[in-house]
């Protein structure tokens, strides 16, 4: 079990893939809200017999898996249907992740969580590391990245905390600006030194 649990966030676009994937250089675990929320409705999972239940067979691909498209636009317009898939999953999410920290080999380790302060998940890590950019920035890799509308992703952005709210939360921050990514790779290394002094204390 690691020793220190870091949780990693910052708004979307703004790298936090990108940063976890450096710190896993040091072969430091990660462990992905992300992913842990795909693995919870996996085809035979209880969840999904859940959604399917509730929703009905057409939000199901042909395959079985989950449709995640519809789903997302449905909780995306009904708050209701949001309430009802968060009150099923956040549990069962919550629950897979510690599991997965608990199961940390390295020294510390990452859990990488876009709504890690929204949804509360950052009381259960010992550390918060927020990857900030500017707004604008955020909006224009996003629509690059994405090959979303500017309308589509201002309304995530504004479903998710301010930038002032996530750095309020901080105590680490990595600016992750266009033109400094050269930087980058030493940010992290600066702050596994930190993770690992921080340990050893």
């Amino acid at each position: 079990m690691s020793n220190l649990i870091i949780g990693l966030t910052g708004g979307i676009g703004s790298g936090k893939t990108t940063v976890a994937n450096l710190f896993s250089r040091y072969d430091i675990d990660i462990v992905d809200a992300d992913i842990v929320a795909r693995q919870v409705v996996e085809k035979g999972s209880e969840a999904l017999t859940q959604i399917k239940k509730h929703f009905g067979d057409d939000y199901l691909l042909a395959d079985g898996q989950l449709n995640r498209a519809k789903l997302r636009k449905k909780v995306f317009k009904e708050p209701q249907a949001k309430a009802w898939l968060n009150a099923l999953l956040h549990p069962l999410i919550r629950t897979e992740i510690s599991v997965q920290c608990q199961n940390a080999k390295s020294p510390y380790c990452l859990l990488v969580a876009p709504l890690l302060i929204e949804n509360g998940l950052y009381q259960s890590v010992d550390k918060v590391l927020v990857v900030d950019i500017s707004e604008d920035e955020q909006l224009q890799r996003t629509m690059a990245r994405d090959n979303n509308d500017k309308t589509q992703i201002k309304a995530i952005m504004a479903s998710q905390l301010s930038r002032a709210e996530r750095l309020n939360h901080a105590d680490y921050v990595i600016a992750n600006n266009t033109g400094e990514q050269d930087l980058l790779l030493n940010k992290v290394e600066n702050l596994h030194r930190e993770f690992i002094k921080l340990i050893s204390q």
